[in-house]
């Protein structure tokens, strides 16, 4: 009983945690960072930049709010309409995903209560679901900006390419750690559900022993 007791603590811990992450990197401005360095030019930072899902702030006092609902499409390009549909999905996803984080954590905590192998597997199962629907939204992020960094390649020539350096910053690194806490938190419930399950068919057994 008391490994049960640990496996469930352990999972709540990783759960919450694993929320907590996702909830920071949501509301944070540093998924994706381009540090421009020109060397004797004291205007480097103001052309450097780090952006969120939600925004992008550039220079020391910069910042602008990414209009991936707002756009007028029509004022388009076919490329910049196709980036700002990958941008929508991945603001649509991961938020989505935090939603669902809530209740598979409230599932869990009830089905644990039960010591219900059946409704603690179908808990696991829904939290790994929903690390599918991270695992989703980070991908399409990273298909974004791998997208929008070959096309300001393709704008910009390559004598001022040489003074940039772009990299994904914490805030997806936060994203990831989250999904993987994610994962974990599935498989402890998961085997939460096998000890409880296991449990079940011993105390029968003592029960028909006893008669």
């Amino acid at each position: 009983m008391m490994r049960y007791g640990l496996v469930v603590v352990s999972a709540g811990f990783t759960g919450l945690l694993s929320f907590s992450l996702l909830a920071v990197a949501i509301g944070t401005d540093y998924w994706y960072i381009i540090d421009v360095n020109k060397p004797n030019d004291t205007g480097s930072d103001d052309l450097s930049s780090h952006s969120g899902l939600w925004r992008i702030n550039e220079g020391a006092n910069g910042r602008s709010v990414i209009p991936s609902f707002t756009a007028n499409m029509s004022s388009l390009s076919e490329v910049e309409r196709h980036l700002l549909g990958l941008h929508k999905v991945v603001v649509i996803i991961l938020p989505l995903s935090l939603v669902m984080l809530v209740f598979g954590w409230i599932f869990g905590l009830v089905s644990s209560l039960a010591c219900s192998p059946n409704l603690l597997a179908r808990s696991a199962f829904y939290i790994l679901f929903c690390s599918l629907f991270t695992l989703t939204g980070l991908s399409i992020y990273i298909r974004y900006s791998n997208q929008a960094m070959e096309e300001f390649q393709r704008v910009v020539s390559p004598e001022n390419l040489a003074y940039v350096d772009a990299s994904f910053g914490w805030s997806l690194a936060a994203a990831w750690l989250s999904f993987s806490l994610e994962v974990a938190t599935g498989l402890l419930v998961m085997l939460a559900a096998r000890i409880s399950q296991m449990k079940g068919h011993y105390d029968s057994g003592v029960t028909i022993a006893m008669l």
